[in-house]
């Protein structure tokens, strides 16, 4: 059993009367809106794209690139985002984090050709960094173990419902104003919610309105202690080491397998639909809904299942590894859709595939649940920056399949292979699922 701390178990069976009061409910909307801004602002591109390609003169090759640019500088500045992180905490690293890529964001409504719009992506990439370390360093702090999946699956749905909900208004603003003013407004929409986030977090320890009691089931939980823990100086040997724990390489390469399928429907599928599949505009607005509809369910579902299991049966390797491992296995059903005629058939097969990567987002759990006590930021920063290469690798690769082949066949299979490489990684790769303990002095 192991690995659901025996102790912790004890101590939050004591407290289990405690409800979720409105603070951890609050905590969780503040992080649920900040994603999903984060991501309408990083995939909003993808929407503009067939109108800016027009305008701008870009070609697939060259669309790919640009679509890539974005994940260039966001997987090179985890590392210091995720030690800026530690060094200045929670509230201060996303506020900063939200007004700059909302202002990057509406910086692309004014681009005037490829170099101006790489330069918008690339300054993207870096803001946006620290967010998803952000997110796992406060779930880490304000929930105990065994509430982290789902509170994990709340933040994590907002990538594909702000998607999924706001995409026909996005549509109609494309349609109505132009692609420049798709960028505008979702800027703007960030810099007010930078101004919410500024006024309305606190830290648990600093929080007048959180009770004892829930205080004291937090940190029987092992909660609460990861905000107030001594901050750790960073070096080469550290990272090192945390790179050497097989926890680590295995979550990473999991993340990164997710993220491929992940990439290619935040980059290329409106595109892909409106190309190989021939299907209208207007159709394919519709139709992108439904397999994030179904990925939203299938981060739900994930975080419900995995803190079920964890309770059930007291193991962190079944409750934690067990969900992702089925949904890589259904995303790389994405192959199939290669041999489908019927343009039904292919959406349900997405939307298969997209409900289990939705699962996968439980890596962010596994990450919150096995950081060393104090490298919270730093540790999270690798994760993202190792998964994250699927950011530059997929939107490139699957460019220039499509503009040296005229067709999506090899693409599908390409992200399809990938999910099998992350199955590989959590079956014989990623070990216990625990807190990692340095052998050596950390500072």
């Amino acid at each position: 059993m192991s690995t659901y701390s025996h102790d912790h178990a004890v101590a939050a069976e004591a407290v289990t009367a405690v409800r979720r009061t409105r603070r951890r409910i609050g905590i969780l909307a503040l992080l649920a809106v900040g994603t999903m801004i984060n991501y309408l602002d990083r995939t909003v591109l993808g929407i503009a794209a067939p109108s800016l390609t027009q305008e701008l003169g870009i070609n697939a090759a060259i669309m790919g690139l640009v679509f890539s640019a974005f994940a260039w500088t966001y997987a090179l500045a985890q590392i210091p985002g995720g030690l800026f992180l530690d060094r200045f905490g929670n509230k201060i690293t996303y506020f900063l984090s939200l007004t700059l890529w909302s202002l990057f964001t509406l910086f692309h409504g004014m681009a005037v050709g490829i170099k101006s719009l790489l330069l918008c992506r690339f300054g993207l990439g870096i803001s946006e960094a620290p967010c998803f370390p952000v997110n796992s360093r406060v779930v880490s702090a304000w929930f105990p173990q065994q509430e982290r999946a789902k509170a994990t699956a709340v933040y994590t749905v907002g990538e594909y419902l702000g998607l999924a909900c706001f995409s026909p208004l996005l549509f109609w603003i494309m349609g109505s104003f132009g692609w420049r003013a798709l960028f505008i407004t979702v800027g703007v929409v960030g810099i007010l919610f930078a101004i919410a986030w500024w006024r309305l977090y606190r830290e648990p320890h600093e929080d007048r309105r959180l009770s004892q009691q829930e205080r004291e089931y937090i940190e029987a939980g092992g909660g609460i202690q990861s905000a107030v823990v001594q901050k750790t100086q960073f070096s080469w040997p550290l990272v090192r080491q945390l790179l050497s724990k097989r926890q680590i390489v295995g979550a990473s390469i999991g993340q990164f397998a997710g993220n491929t399928v992940l990439v290619f429907f935040l980059t290329w599928f409106p595109t892909w639909l409106a190309t190989e599949r021939h299907m209208p505009w207007l159709k394919v607005g519709f139709f992108a809904i439904l397999p994030f509809l179904a990925a939203a369910g299938g981060v739900m579902f994930g975080g419900w299942v995995s803190d079920k299991l964890l309770k059930a049966t007291g193991s962190a390797n079944l409750g934690r590894k067990l969900p992702i491992i089925v949904g890589l296995l259904m995303a790389s059903c994405i192959i199939t859709a290669n041999w489908l005629h019927s343009d039904t058939a292919v959406i349900l097969v997405m939307s298969f595939a997209f409900f289990g990567q939705g699962m996968v987002g439980l890596g962010w759990t596994l990450i919150s649940d096995m950081a060393p006590n104090g490298l919270g930021g730093l540790t999270a920063g690798l994760f993202n920056f190792c998964a994250n290469l699927a950011g530059i690798l997929t939107p490139l690769v699957i460019g220039f399949i499509v503009a040296a082949s005229g067709s999506f066949f090899y693409a599908l299979i390409y992200i399809g292979g990938a999910a099998l490489l992350g199955v590989v990684a959590y079956v014989f790769i990623l070990g216990d699922v625990k807190r990692i303990e340095l052998t050596e002095p950390q500072d």
